[in-house]
């Protein structure tokens, strides 16, 4: 080999190297938008999915019209008036803070004498207004109170959904407690006297349902 040809090899192969770097600069380019396009949409869909409760697909629209179809029941006297701002349960249609003076308590139940179960017996007593019954009648507890008097439909909802003010229930648990606990049934079994809720049980179970269902969104 001459040395000419010695001399020319090195720069030859170098700007072969160059040329096919040159050609891969794009491609890669590519590969690194692609891989980020795909980073950021998989980012989303894990955002969408804690927001709301786990659904990968959601409505928000249908959600929160869903969740607003329910709140006419969580307003009406029947439900309201055991979840009060303050700590005294509620009484009648109108609201009205209860006569006998009674509090909260701790667990819900009533303080000293004038426990709950002192005039709430196991079932509704006869007579238009009389005290209504229920074997676990109670207000929610101090250090979970889930109020509605006072609130809107969003800030109940986005209450409703906070495991730290709920009693750490899932959607899941949530739809189970409107669906079947017996002093949330008691709502349309209130005893001679009291309005019923605007929506029937079912009615109301499948407004639930539909609100979890559509992702959780809550009204704003």
């Amino acid at each position: 080999m001459s040395k000419s040809m010695k001399w020319k090899l090195p720069i030859l192969i170098a700007l072969a190297l160059l040329l096919i770097l040159a050609a891969s600069v794009p491609a890669l380019a590519q590969q690194q938008e692609a891989f980020a396009t795909s980073s950021n949409s998989a980012h989303a869909a894990v955002a969408v999915s804690a927001a709301s409760g786990g659904a990968y697909k959601s409505d928000a629209a249908a959600a929160q019209a869903a969740f607003n179809r329910a709140w006419t029941v969580f307003v009406s006297p029947r439900c309201q008036n055991c979840h009060p701002s303050g700590d005294a349960p509620l009484q009648g249609d109108d609201s009205h803070v209860h006569i006998q003076d009674v509090k909260r308590g701790a667990t819900g139940k009533g303080v000293y004498g004038m426990k709950c179960s002192t005039c709430h017996q196991l079932t509704n007593l006869p007579g238009a207004n009389m005290p209504p019954g229920n074997p676990n009648w109670h207000l929610p507890p101090a250090d979970m109170k889930m109020v509605i008097q006072g609130e809107t439909a969003g800030q109940f909802c986005r209450q409703l959904k906070d495991p730290a003010k709920n009693g750490h229930r899932s959607l899941a648990q949530i739809i189970e407690h409107v669906s079947s606990d017996a002093l949330v049934g008691w709502g349309w079994n209130p005893g001679d006297g009291r309005t019923l809720p605007p929506l029937d049980r079912p009615e109301f179970v499948a407004a639930m349902k539909a609100w979890v269902d559509n992702g959780a969104a809550c009204p704003q």
